[in-house]
């Protein structure tokens, strides 16, 4: 029979199903033990980076509804708030599935949450045409509101443009 370690490089999947039957058979001196700690790991690696993918999205989805949605013209309006909505709507339900089947991601959603507004905040900017220093330093959005399928974020005035604040 091919060494387990042979298997990995050659037959990932065949590697895998392997590796489960040595488990479930508790035949634990077979197991490849090197490459099971680095696919773990890895697993977990890519739960979290789904979900701070997920959260970039729809936290520049949310600040472009916030700083830009109101600036745009009415017919535009209807395409962007449609499209974003969609998108604003489509995140949240990944997320939450997403924290449905990796609860051990809710304990570091708070510093996932802080590394995904960056990316989101300069995602805005380059989409907004807007200036970075437009959205505010932090997320000045609760974990609450992020989740809540009702919540969208008022418009910020101090984005409309010097013409627009009068109307």
């Amino acid at each position: 029979m091919i060494e387990l370690n042979t298997l990995y490089h050659a037959d990932y999947p065949a590697w895998a199903q392997r590796t489960a039957e040595l488990l479930r058979s508790g035949c634990y001196a077979e197991l490849d033990i090197e490459h099971l700690i680095a696919e773990l790991t890895d697993m977990g690696k890519s739960e979290r980076d789904e979900l701070e993918n997920r959260l970039v999205i729809l936290l520049a989805h949310l600040l472009k509804w916030q700083y830009q949605y109101q600036t745009l013209s009415e017919r535009w309006r209807e395409c962007k708030g449609d499209s974003w909505r969609a998108t604003i709507i489509a995140q949240r339900e990944r997320i939450q599935k997403r924290l449905k089947k990796s609860p051990g991601l809710k304990s570091q959603f708070a510093a996932i949450l802080t590394e995904a507004y960056a990316d989101a905040t300069q995602l805005a900017s380059k989409e907004t045409h807007l200036a970075l220093t437009t959205f505010p330093s932090t997320c000045p959005y609760s974990p609450t509101q992020l989740l809540d399928e009702e919540y969208y974020p008022a418009a910020s005035h101090d984005s409309l443009m010097p013409d627009q604040t009068s109307k």
